[in-house]
């Protein structure tokens, strides 16, 4: 395993489980997670497919009770899975935490659907908090078009005075972006890869400047790179190679190593010892 970055953002080289529990408890503020879905996506030759759905379960009860303990008393937690296993998820989360919404990413698909049941065009996201009475809600910063107020200009006669419908909204819980598609900006070489706008959206409404966001499945780094460009500090974590030299590339961390070779087999250093090594720390 091997971190690699700076003070304020760093990627973690290694398995998910593994390198969750470097962390401190009670240290992070925001945590996104996307896992493997169990689904059969090949992920750069290797493909996530568990022999039973009972050990990919058990897999992700692990991670996700990690990730709760890491979490602050006032932090929040997104997490995302297969429409199949977000049940379970569900249940399971909500013995531990209270989930405020159940969100739901709507996005068109010009490939091939369906022919004799409804194709899926959603995946399901649960927002979770630890603390129901604390946590951050960034209102202001997430505002999107009423059109009710701003486009229809409709009266709200129930009022003293009659007033015009407010203009802006706090989104409701189906969200509408488009995925990454070829060609793309913000295209990268990977499978799930998720838009800068979904996690724009999360990291403001749900962190603030200088605050600490975690995503133990980093694939192309897009939270880590958002977390950057918002002003918080990241820790990302991925297992395959090829993703962290994405990671290390869309955080402009590549020059910091200066052409470091990373290698397919996963090396393991002493934790103090790889902090010695790149002269950094953590936290």
């Amino acid at each position: 395993m091997e971190i690699l970055g700076t003070q304020k953002h760093k990627i973690i080289y290694g398995d998910a489980l593994e390198a969750i529990k470097l962390l401190p408890d009670s240290s992070v503020d925001l945590i996104f997670a996307d896992p493997p879905y169990n689904i059969g996506k090949n992920f750069n030759g290797q493909i996530e497919k568990w022999e039973t759905e009972e050990g990919y379960l058990e897999w992700c009860y692990e991670w996700l009770d990690l990730c709760i303990q890491k979490l602050k008393p006032h932090g929040s937690f997104y997490v995302m899975t297969a429409t199949q296993f977000m049940p379970y998820f569900d249940i399971y989360l909500r013995k531990k935490m209270t989930i405020l919404s159940r969100l739901v990413w709507s996005y068109d698909s010009s490939g091939v659907q369906a022919k004799k049941y409804y194709g899926s065009m959603y995946e399901p996201i649960l927002y979770c908090v630890k603390d129901k009475n604390n946590y951050t809600f960034n209102t202001n910063d997430i505002l999107v078009e009423a059109k009710t107020g701003a486009k229809r200009k409709l009266i709200d006669y129930r009022k003293a005075i009659p007033t015009v419908y407010n203009s802006e909204k706090v989104p409701g819980n189906v969200w509408e972006f488009s995925r990454v598609r070829y060609r793309m900006d913000e295209y990268e070489n990977h499978p799930t890869q998720k838009p800068i706008t979904l996690l724009e959206r999360i990291i403001k409404a749900s962190s603030n400047v200088g605050d600490l966001v975690l995503d133990p499945f980093s694939g192309t780094f897009t939270t880590c790179f958002v977390a950057k460009e918002l002003g918080r500090n990241s820790i990302g974590i991925e297992l395959q190679d090829e993703y962290v030299k994405i990671g290390l590339r869309r955080l402009q961390l590549a020059e910091e190593f200066k052409g470091e070779i990373l290698t397919k087999e996963i090396r393991t250093f002493e934790t103090q010892k790889m902090a010695t090594q790149h002269n950094l720390t953590l936290f």
